[in-house]
């Protein structure tokens, strides 16, 4: 293969490798092996069900204010590819992938590999290349067979354990648990930052002889409605600034953060103003993000039962608004009756879509769904079903009044589809 552009090289990788996800550390870690990839800085893996891109982007920020070099490796991008690998906050060239595509390409040689491991190994030739201080990784799915686990991680965080991928990652807290804990290293730092964490999690650590760090045990948090205050082993954080990303969840995300770098704090030492800069300033679209302007706009990418509570519970906090509309579209293998279960009482209107990937719940179906919970079309409550995010959300803007608010949620790409409306 000898692409030239981005496009061609991700254009030819879904042709090529027609498997979406296929689990397994061998092939991977043997074409790593030959391309000599290595860090000699520390290395952040972050797994769990929700709120891994919110841990990292906080990672990423806190040290990037100490004045570290730092990598972000994180999974599925929100609108370009190029968001998967950044460093020091600024994505990574198109020209840069295709040579390390390149690269990827002559040393796999007879080795089939996926999108997802192929693309990953691209990312991570990039970061051994870059002379980095740090190099922070999220898990793209579970954590024992996922593909960045081929690295061995000085700190290992599990941000949340519940429900979601079953079919890879078994249907009980306590099977998801033991696949996420996998990312854990013997003599090395495992973080779980669930209030309630699997036994399953707790065992595996024990077992390998790994130094796990337990949220309300080894760490915690406590604020008013100013600031905050983090407590480690050693270590106290006081007077903090709320993390700029919203929501519910997000303290436990800075407190995880924050438990990992005090873990890692002889190797990265970082000053109180730092760490009240980098929550300050720390950005992630589509993470409880509440666009400027009337209606109130939200774009939120949950797309499981779990991360659906928090939206409501956040949508629950923000004050009243006459209507709520939904734009929603999501993938066919997630739980769609427990999404709409968590959220039906916040949203008055929906408008769920078509996505443009043959393995997304149609709208039609999403309709079914909500029809089979009592949702009903009435002057009070309404069903459209659209081809696509962008026409559903036109939709909800023309019936909005400037008091109502849109919540466009689901899959990453009916959070893209909504940005690329707005940016068009």
């Amino acid at each position: 293969m000898q692409a030239t552009t981005l496009n061609a090289w991700l254009a030819h990788l879904e042709a090529a490798h027609p498997v979406v996800i296929e689990l397994g550390l061998k092939r991977v870690g043997t074409v790593r092996d030959r391309m000599a990839i290595k860090f000699d800085c520390p290395v952040i893996i972050v797994g769990g069900t929700n709120g891994k891109g919110s841990t990292c982007a906080m990672l990423e920020s806190i040290l990037m204010q100490g004045g570290y070099r730092v990598g972000l490796y994180t999974s599925p991008h929100l609108i370009h590819f190029n968001e998967r690998a950044r460093i020091n906050g600024v994505s990574v060239t198109d020209q840069e992938f295709v040579d390390s595509f390149q690269s990827v390409e002559v040393a796999r040689k007879e080795i089939s590999l996926s999108y997802f491991e192929f693309t990953m190994l691209g990312c991570m030739k990039i970061f051994a290349d870059a002379r980095l201080d740090v190099v922070i990784l999220e898990v793209g799915l579970g954590g024992r067979l996922d593909a960045v686990n081929i690295f061995d991680a000085d700190v290992a965080i599990i941000t949340s354990v519940d429900i979601d991928h079953v079919e890879y990652l078994g249907n009980t807290r306590e099977a998801i648990g033991f696949e996420k804990a996998g990312i854990f290293r013997t003599g090395k730092t495992a973080i779980c930052s669930d209030p309630q964490p699997p036994q399953t999690v707790i065992d595996h650590a024990r077992e390998i002889d790994a130094d796990l760090w337990l949220f309300g045990r080894d760490f915690n948090y406590a604020g008013d409605k100013l600031q905050w205050n983090y407590a480690g082993r050693q270590q106290r954080r006081n007077s903090l600034a709320y993390p700029s990303l919203r929501g519910a969840n997000q303290l436990l995300n800075a407190s995880a953060a924050l438990a990992a770098l005090e873990a890692l704090k002889d190797r990265l030492p970082l000053g109180a103003q730092e760490v009240r800069n980098g929550l300050v300033m720390v950005d992630l679209p589509g993470r409880f993000q509440v666009l400027p302007g009337k209606p109130t706009v939200v774009l939120d990418v949950a797309h499981n039962p779990h991360a659906a509570a928090t939206l409501q519970q956040n949508l629950g906090n923000m004050g009243f608004h006459p209507f709520t509309y939904a734009v929603f579209g999501a993938m066919a293998d997630k739980d769609i009756s427990g999404i709409i279960r968590q959220l039906k009482d916040q949203i008055d209107h929906w408008c769920v879509t078509d996505l443009p990937l043959p393995r997304a719940a149609s709208a039609e179906y999403l309709k079914d769904q909500l029809i089979e919970q009592s949702v009903l079309n009435d002057k009070e409550k309404s069903i459209q079903t659209f081809d696509d995010p962008a026409a559903a959300y036109n939709y909800a803007l023309s019936k909005a009044g400037e008091n109502d608010r849109i919540a466009v949620f689901g899959s990453f790409l009916t959070v893209a589809g909504v940005i690329q409306q707005r940016q068009s």
